[in-house]
């Protein structure tokens, strides 16, 4: 059974641009919660060997230190992570002195203190980075393209493609904005090489179909439409299945890998998830309506 697929463009599109709206929304309304590796500050986590204080016990001990903006997570049975302003080894020494009066054993699993300047640093370079790999990745399909210029410049395909990926972008930022609000799900370092990781996946798969497309078009010099609905059904159960398997393995991270994979696992399957779409429902369907709109214009 052939899936009209470039028949129903209007439809997927819509989806699309109403994915791309909603992220952009719940960017507006709640922003990224961002760690202490954009913001700078401190994070100390611990681990009780007896029994875990209260929540409430344990904000007493940190006031009494002389702390008044701090945040407190509970990990597990015996974990307690701590979000601090930037701090100085001496009032570190003097929260572990606090803490160690309800368990003299108790364990300092880690502490990093990022200043402000490095924080910003980090911001900077990790957009740099994004910028760098959308730019790389038209050039490389306008230039892979080049010799498919009929019907469609092979420009088209690469900023295809890119409308795509700032489709994933957007729509997976705005999923974090809404985990940071209601679950308290931090962005860190660890999100930039899970974005940059799900951009290669994603635009691997348009490739693999927009390769089809060019085959395709030197076989048949048929419909434009039909050549690109066409090469969409032969290659979608192959893009389908190879997820699939990816978010397999994702999803055994995100649940046996600890708490300091699990953002970069989340990520991950959000932006596979969403990128699989993009490169079936969305890629294609746009060049094709790109291609209608200029014969439209022409007449």
């Amino acid at each position: 059974m052939t899936l009209q697929i470039i028949p129903k463009r209007t439809l997927f599109l819509t989806i699309a641009l109403s994915m791309a709206v909603a992220g952009i929304i719940a960017l507006f309304l709640w922003q990224l919660r961002l760690g202490i590796d954009f913001t700078g500050g401190s994070f100390l986590e611990i681990v009780y060997t007896a029994s875990r204080p209260t929540t409430e016990s344990l904000k007493q001990k940190i006031e009494s230190v002389g702390i008044k903006e701090y945040e407190v997570k509970l990990a597990g049975d015996h974990g307690v992570m701590f979000r601090f302003g930037t701090m100085d080894e001496e009032t570190h020494q003097k929260v572990l002195v606090e803490l160690k009066k309800d368990d003299e054993n108790l364990i300092q699993k880690s502490f990093e203190s990022i200043g402000p300047v490095i924080g910003e640093e980090l911001k900077s370079k990790s957009l740099w980075a994004l910028v760098v790999a959308l730019l790389a990745i038209m050039a490389y399909i306008t230039y892979a393209f080049r010799k498919v210029s009929y019907p469609v410049a092979s420009w088209k395909y690469g900023v295809s493609a890119i409308f795509a990926l700032l489709h994933d972008l957007i729509f997976v930022l705005g999923i974090f904005a809404i985990l940071g609000h209601f679950a308290g799900i931090e962005v860190t370092s660890s999100f930039i090489p899970a974005f940059l990781t799900v951009l290669g996946f994603s635009v691997h798969d348009t490739i693999v179909i927009f390769d089809r497309i060019r085959e395709n078009l030197l076989k048949y010099r048929g419909n434009f439409e039909e050549v690109v609905n066409k090469s969409l059904n032969e290659t979608i159960v192959r893009s389908i299945n190879t997820s699939f398997t990816v978010l397999l393995v994702l999803l055994a991270l995100y649940f046996l890998g600890g708490d300091t994979l699990r953002t970069f696992a989340l990520a991950l399957i959000f932006g596979i998830g969403v990128g699989t779409y993009s490169s079936i429902f969305v890629a294609s369907p746009l060049l094709v309506a790109w291609h209608l709109m200029a014969l439209k214009k022409k007449a």
